[in-house]
């Protein structure tokens, strides 16, 4: 499959990633990027090759050194796909929603690049642990107008490698959220991510990042540092007086009741706002700590805080409730595109392959927000599975499903107009067979 085979809607999208790869790397970039998005079975970087028909005109080396040897940087393809995500789906001058979440891509053999084990959530049986590549992601949570629930986008993704000197997850997560809001001036970022998120490392954020998690129990808050009395000597405090303990802080604290929209349904809750520091984390920047309480008389459930000053209550406990989209997104990831899959070794390659496949995410949901969607589209999969009678939106499955049925046409539809079509090319073979006969 050829970059002038690709399905015109798609090509425009892609157009955006041209200017990360020479010509002849942009015409595998599109090659591969159409083969995984219309593969159905395993995304093996030779099966990438074969999901693009390509695998008779192409030798698998092409696809293989473009992973480990073509000149294009991982991060900047990333970077791309948020700016083409931030431009087509969130609307012009808005603030950019971000959930960040770290997963565990399995892999086996020593010669992996970068695998170890990790902390792995989903693994069965009481030791979550597994063996493989470790991602930090990052998504651009959308409102997408035919669904009701918040959509996470992966756009960028960053290797987590043991025994480095410098990248923790949460520098990874901080580097990926300060280049996408040097990518958008004037545009504020607001990166939503749980309490593995939250460390020395966030002191100094930039102005336009604010920062949404979850409180820890353990979290030693301090009240504002008073003002300069006057005539004194020293340096003024950074910090004031010690705050009591979490549990403390909620058995005194004021509630009200505040109603929000989470997890799709809508909610009261009673909640409590403090302002402080938390000096440890963020240093002298002050923070907005929202303790809530589910039920009245009941101990509060969870305590949320954020740098973002105008943030009511209110707005704080949907923000955190929209970081589960960042889950979909990577379950998706791996069960329905097929990230993860590819079986390279090398240090480029596996730094490379997982955020093609992410970008590739990221273009799909954007082609089927931008171009592709019908409403059509979930009558005719009730149709065809009746069974799903309750179905309302399409799923992340649906649109990966009509952008490979596009994609796979392309490859048999006429690429000039004096070619043939399917229609003529049939009427033609009856003519043949008629003649057959008297040929004979």
């Amino acid at each position: 499959m050829l970059p002038d085979m690709v399905p015109a809607s798609l090509t425009t999208l892609l157009a955006c990633f041209a200017p990360l790869f020479t010509a002849p790397a942009f015409r595998t970039f599109c090659g591969l990027a159409c083969g995984f998005l219309a593969q159905p079975g395993r995304r093996t970087v030779c099966g990438m090759l074969a999901g693009a028909g390509l695998a008779r005109l192409w030798p698998h080396d092409r696809a293989h050194s473009f992973f480990s040897r073509a000149r294009w940087n991982a991060g900047d393809l990333g970077l791309a796909a948020a700016v083409l995500v931030a431009s087509l789906l969130v609307p012009a001058g808005a603030p950019v929603d971000v959930a960040v979440d770290d997963t565990l891509f399995k892999r086996r053999g020593k010669k992996v690049w970068a695998a170890s084990w990790f902390h792995d959530g989903s693994a069965p049986g009481p030791e979550k642990t597994g063996y493989g590549n470790n991602w930090v992601v990052l998504g651009i949570v959308v409102r997408l107008r035919f669904t009701s629930r918040p959509v996470a986008v992966p756009v960028m993704a960053k290797l987590v490698i043991k025994g480095s000197s410098s990248k923790s997850r949460l520098w990874l997560a901080r580097r990926m959220a300060e280049r996408l809001a040097a990518a958008l001036p004037g545009r504020e970022v607001r990166v939503v991510a749980d309490s593995a998120y939250a460390g020395g490392e966030l002191k100094g954020l930039p102005a336009g990042i604010s920062w949404t998690t979850r409180l820890r129990k353990d979290a030693a808050l301090h009240a504002l540092p008073p003002g300069r009395v006057p005539g004194a000597r020293g340096r003024p405090r950074v910090k004031g007086d010690r705050l009591p303990s979490l549990a403390a802080l909620a058995a005194t604290a004021a509630f009200s009741q505040v109603t929000v929209t989470r997890y799709g349904r809508a909610e009261t809750v009673g909640a409590a706002v403090v302002t402080c520091l938390w000096y440890s984390v963020f240093g002298s920047r002050p923070v907005t700590v929202v303790i809530v309480r589910d039920r009245p008389g009941s101990g509060f459930g969870i305590a949320l805080v954020t740098t973002d000053p105008a943030a009511t209550a209110q707005q704080v406990v949907e923000r955190y409730a929209t970081r589960w989209s960042i889950e979909i997104a990577i379950e998706d990831a791996k069960q329905v595109f097929g990230a993860g899959q590819a079986r390279n070794r090398t240090a480029a390659a596996v730094e490379r392959t997982l955020p093609f496949q992410i970008a590739c995410q990221a273009a799909a949901v954007t082609w089927y927000a931008t171009a592709g969607h019908d409403p059509a589209d979930v009558k005719e999969h009730r149709e065809r599975a009746p069974w799903y009678a309750s179905k309302a939106e399409p799923s992340t499955a649906d649109m990966a499903a009509k952008l490979r049925r596009v994609i796979i046409a392309a490859r048999f539809k006429a690429s000039r107009a004096d070619q043939p079509t399917p229609q003529e090319i049939s009427l033609l073979r009856l003519a043949w067979e008629d003649a057959a006969p008297y040929a004979a």
